[in-house]
């Protein structure tokens, strides 16, 4: 039972969640954009990535898109799924298909092309990110994620998201912690 001091969240409007789920592939969209078009650039990756997805939180901000705790906590979600698949690509040198745990021609291709592609720059550097030792792959209820499955980390059932959406309580046992569950091959 939660102490009167806890904070009481209420749960987000179907509109609200839509609006911040297409928030989260927008991003997405502008964050491809950037790191297509600086590709070149010698700065390492990660690095570069963090300042490319700034400046697309600053950007939605200065649009009226959101507001900059939206494009914050957006932007913490993607640079966790971001992280996520690009731990996955370094330690099993596998594709994204394995991560996402499921048939990728259910994913609508345009956020396929862009997660990949950023994804695949991120792993460049991801020994940076281990050496800051940032955590990155922690889910829970309410969050926005990219397609894939989680696992709940009470119970162990699976939550299979097929398109950019916010995760839901555990199916069997209500839980509301997760982690990325990946096929090996």
């Amino acid at each position: 039972m939660p102490h009167s001091t806890d904070p009481i969240t209420p749960p987000p409007s179907d509109l609200y969640s839509n609006r911040l789920i297409r928030a989260y592939e927008r991003m997405l969209d502008l964050l491809h954009v950037h790191s297509t078009a600086e590709a070149d650039n010698a700065a390492p990756v990660f690095t570069k990535l963090r300042d490319q997805l700034a400046a697309v939180r600053d950007r939605m901000v200065e649009l009226g898109e959101l507001t900059r705790e939206e494009a914050n906590r957006i932007g913490d979600y993607l640079e966790r799924d971001l992280h996520d698949a690009a731990s996955y690509l370094v330690t099993t040198g596998d594709d994204l298909r394995n991560w996402w745990r499921f048939d990728v021609a259910l994913i609508e291709e345009r956020i396929l092309t862009a997660f990949t592609s950023v994804a695949d720059q991120t792993s460049l550097q991801l020994r940076q990110l281990q050496h800051e030792g940032r955590q990155f792959d922690r889910y829970q209820t309410g969050d926005i994620t990219a397609p894939g499955t989680l696992r709940c980390t009470g119970c162990g059932a699976a939550v299979t998201l097929t398109q950019t959406g916010c995760i839901p309580a555990c199916p069997a046992c209500g839980g509301t912690q997760f982690g990325r569950s990946v096929m090996r091959g």
